[in-house]
């Protein structure tokens, strides 16, 4: 089956190794909470709000241990006024048996304003 994970997470400039750092951070963090291994990974998709443009983050993402493979897609999120500001947000489609409520969304730093009701870890 396939699922949907959320992610979201925040810098606070728009710096290339910050923007990759974090990026790298919200993946391992999704990958750690949900069990997760590239092979289960149908696809990511990436997006970063409009002030964000210093840095590709799938390119740390695929410079990850077995990662290279796993397809990555980045887009600009849409410019809502009033939208968090320098926000990286992945929806990681994974091939799993958990049921939607097994699922751990991981938003970390600023994002955690976004979801509030999802940003604790569930244990």
């Amino acid at each position: 089956m396939l699922r949907g994970i959320r992610g979201a997470t925040t810098v606070e400039h728009n710096e290339e190794q910050e923007i990759l750092n974090a990026s790298v951070e919200l993946m391992r963090e999704i990958a750690a909470r949900n069990e997760l291994n590239p092979e289960d990974i149908g696809s990511i998709w990436i997006t970063m709000t409009h002030d964000l443009d210093a840095a590709f983050p799938a390119k740390a993402i695929r410079q990850l241990e077995g990662w290279d493979l796993v397809p990555l897609m980045c887009a600009v999120e849409v410019p809502v006024k009033g939208s968090l500001p320098r926000c990286i947000r992945l929806m990681v489609q994974v091939n799993t048996e958990k049921s939607q409520d097994e699922i751990k969304h991981v938003y970390l730093n600023e994002a955690k304003k976004l979801r509030p009701d999802l940003a604790s870890p569930k244990v």
